[in-house]
């Protein structure tokens, strides 16, 4: 699949009731979108789940990534993979996340690794989060997916900070069907070097998300050199998409990214870039 800009729909468009989003993405220039997991609950009903994936088809655009549930996110969970007596419900969301990535051609699922519980070990929280993770690779391998890891930032009982972090949960499991979600915004915040991280790790890398620092707020409203990260990526051989993970700040949350590219590669620039 052609690489692009992707569109987070459940951090942009926060104003438009969320089946009307792909659609809104589209009339903005876009044609691939991403969701964290757009339901209420993880085990959504029959007709919950074809409304979310009727609106993807009539818009016209590619899911490029979806998370599994991340348990109650407004109060601070960060997903279920990690927290053993939330294992049936883990597997039970896999299985429609699954049925709706096979329906639209999703290519890569992220999931959230867990916020650490004072009432179970370390250690027993790892390995139920490495057989979980072990489960849903295999579902992803038969269906040409990959399963994400993603450092996050913000929640001080989230375990992966780093891009090492992830990549050692990623080789404790041991399958190539997972690969680093590489949050530039997350990465940074959490004080880790983005550069060097993906210098040792552009070929573990599965989907790329940006969000400016500080503020989390669109490209160019705070300090990461967007132009230069992209650039070493491209050098680095990733050819995956780029998303858009923001909050914006103007009354176009799009105004820096020109019309005529958001529909295409990020790559054409880098490269350009990357070879001058």
């Amino acid at each position: 699949m052609p690489s692009r800009y992707v569109v987070n729909c459940s951090m942009l468009f926060a104003d438009v009731p969320l089946l009307r989003r792909p659609q809104a993405a589209r009339e903005a220039g876009f044609d691939a979108v991403e969701f964290w997991w757009p339901f209420e609950l993880a085990v959504p009903t029959d007709a919950e789940v074809q409304a979310f994936v009727r609106a993807i088809q009539d818009a016209g655009v590619q899911l490029a990534a979806l998370n599994l549930a991340g348990g109650d996110m407004t109060a601070g969970e960060r997903g279920l993979a990690s927290i053993p007596d939330r294992r049936n419900v883990f597997r039970d969301n896999a299985d429609i996340a699954f049925g709706i990535a096979e329906q639209l051609g999703v290519g890569a699922l992220n999931a959230l690794y867990g916020n650490r519980r004072p009432d179970i070990s370390a250690a027993a929280q790892d390995e139920m989060a490495a057989e979980n993770l072990a489960h849903v690779a295999e579902m992803a391998e038969r269906i040409g997916a990959v399963i994400l890891i993603e450092p996050l930032s913000g929640i001080e009982a989230y375990p992966l900070r780093t891009a090492a972090h992830a990549v050692a949960v990623i080789d404790r499991v041991g399958t190539p069907a997972m690969r680093l979600l590489a949050d530039l915004y997350h990465l940074g915040v959490n004080g880790d070097d983005i550069a060097a991280a993906i210098a040792t790790f552009g070929d573990r890398i599965g989907h790329v998300q940006i969000a400016d620092d500080p503020g989390r707020a669109e490209p160019g409203t705070g300090t990461i050199d967007f132009d230069g990260l992209l650039a070493q990526l491209f050098a680095r051989g990733y050819r995956g998409h780029v998303s858009l993970e923001y909050r914006p700040t103007a009354p176009d949350p799009f105004g820096w990214l020109p019309r005529d590219r958001r529909g295409g590669s990020p790559w054409d620039q880098s490269a350009a870039r990357s070879n001058s």
